[in-house]
């Protein structure tokens, strides 16, 4: 009984994992590749001009593909990089511990090894967070920055507590772990996710939409990254340092964001008083994904007022 126990969860994790792999891949871009330290990180290269920098947000399933509509679209007047992050989407899924000090570690050597020159920084969720943090670190290296939806003011401490660090270690255990994923990314699961916390409107939820999020979130590799998010490790406060910004920024905001609401960016213009705010009347968490037009004819503007 003990074996089956065992046995049978872990034959149906195989099961899932193989189903999600046989689903096709959406193709976009150019798909570049560059070598970081820690492995491969794929990436797209769209159009010719300034460098824009967009950096995707954190959750099941999620990759550089929620930028690819406002990546066409910013790539008429600029150069644009949209790399998977190291445990997303199609890059490399290496079995280690991730946590924000790593994402700023290779976000920094990705600006200076590929994109070359001083750039934008356009970044949803989390991402936002480290964004913020290179501009104040390396503001050689960051023209502007545009937020979507940003986390990071309401975070006070980057090192996970006794109860995060429970969290991560069961949900990275092979047969327990795998199987609270499985079920947390189930299709029903996902569908629902999106619904819910992501998307302004039920019906942006199709079944291709979840299909790419179902088969993303179950390769091999990918419930590493995911159990750090789940349990508070890719977290990054910057609070502290937002007096120290001195980059151009622009903010966006989905009206029907769940977590963070719309209200959460009184908190930044409070510590950002300079920063322009979009709120995107149709758009929840990706204004990016679900206004793609409106928000690049937005953040174009705030461009544009960069070379005055």
């Amino acid at each position: 009984m003990g074996g089956a126990a065992i046995g049978v969860p872990a034959l149906v994790n195989a099961m899932v994992s193989r189903r999600a792999r046989q689903l096709p891949e959406i193709r976009w871009g150019s798909g570049d590749t560059w070598d970081s330290k820690y492995g491969k990180v794929l990436f797209q290269r769209l159009g010719e001009g300034e460098p824009l920098l967009l950096l995707h947000t954190f959750g099941p399933g999620h990759s550089a593909i929620e930028w690819r509509r406002t990546a066409e679209e910013l790539a008429r007047d600029h150069m644009v990089f949209a790399p998977d992050l190291l445990g997303w989407g199609s890059s490399d899924k290496p079995d280690r511990t991730y946590d924000s000090e790593l994402y700023l570690e290779l976000l920094t050597d990705f600006l200076h090894e590929v994109v070359g020159s001083r750039a934008v920084l356009v970044a949803a969720g989390m991402t936002a967070a480290y964004a913020v943090q290179l501009a104040v670190d390396q503001p050689e290296s960051v023209r502007a920055l545009a937020l979507i939806v940003p986390l990071g003011i309401e975070v006070h401490g980057d090192e996970p507590d006794f109860k995060d660090a429970v969290v991560h270690r069961l949900l990275r255990m092979p047969v327990l772990g795998t199987s609270a994923l499985n079920v947390y990314t189930s299709r029903s699961g996902l569908a629902n996710y999106l619904r819910r916390e992501v998307y302004c409107s039920p019906t942006a939820v199709d079944d291709e939409l979840v299909d790419e999020h179902y088969r993303s979130s179950h390769q091999s590799g990918a419930r590493a990254a995911l159990a750090a998010y789940l349990s508070g490790y890719l977290n990054h406060g910057v609070r502290e340092v937002l007096a120290q910004l001195q980059t151009p920024t622009w903010i966006a905001w989905g009206r029907h964001a769940v977590n963070p609401p719309v209200e959460t960016a009184d908190l930044w213009l409070r510590h950002l008083p300079n920063a322009e705010l979009e709120v995107f009347e149709l758009s929840g968490l990706l204004p990016h994904t679900e206004s793609p037009e409106e928000l690049c004819s937005k953040l174009e503007l705030f461009l544009a007022k960069l070379n005055d």
